[in-house]
């Protein structure tokens, strides 16, 4: 089971850094932020990402992916390596999404993402109300994009891979236009599987999809 702790009375998160900083001074070395981006499109992966950023790094620059332009996101994935932030990088498919429902498909890319770190967290500050299924010591924190560099961090990792991963898959499938839309249930992306049925990197398992299971072009 998850280990959940309490970061204490009177606990104030003035900046961003906040609750890392405090973590450190509690005798945390290794504490990581993680974040998912995918849980509400029709079709492709969840992907997660863990991140532990460097304690001297400018963590201000790092924000809720949702409130950047692609380009700014871009830039600061790379600016992660640049500052040789640890990374790890969590996928689940969307046939494993059909067998095991969003949340815990989600819960699982997060737990990949730790693993895939390249050290061992003693700690985690997770995005959403959650925890991850691993037995490290860890803190939920709902739109913990807004509260945490290092889960802001985790939130553009995730989203860059996952935009990446569909503008390839529209090469494969460029009826459905993923470039465009990443699988998210646009007006236009609604349509196309209306006329053209589920890919193979349709969600079978939700609305909006499963009603048009067999549907042919």
């Amino acid at each position: 089971m998850p280990i959940q702790q309490s970061l204490g009375p009177g606990f104030v998160e003035s900046d961003s850094f906040a609750y890392e900083r405090r973590l450190i001074e509690k005798g945390m070395t290794v504490v990581a932020g993680v974040d998912e981006a995918g849980r509400g499109p029709l079709a492709g992966p969840v992907v997660a990402a863990c991140v532990v950023l460097p304690g001297d790094c400018d963590f201000t620059i790092f924000k809720d992916s949702k409130k950047l332009s692609a380009s700014v996101r871009l830039r600061l994935r790379k600016e992660l390596d640049r500052i040789a932030a640890h990374v790890g990088i969590g996928i689940v498919s969307p046939q494993d999404i059909d067998r095991l429902n969003i949340l815990q498909a989600s819960l699982l890319a997060m737990r990949q993402a730790m693993e895939a770190l390249p050290v061992n967290p003693d700690f985690l500050l997770v995005d959403g109300k959650f925890p991850v299924p691993v037995p490290v010591a860890q803190q939920p924190l709902i739109r913990g994009e807004s509260r945490s560099a290092s889960i802001a961090a985790a939130s553009i990792v995730a989203k860059v891979t996952r935009d990446h991963l569909m503008e390839g898959y529209h090469e494969q499938f460029p009826a459905y236009n993923f470039r465009k839309h990443k699988g998210y249930p646009t007006a236009e992306h609604r349509q196309a599987i209306r006329v053209c049925g589920p890919c193979p990197i349709h969600r079978l398992s939700f609305r909006g999809v499963r009603e048009f299971v067999g549907a042919t072009g």
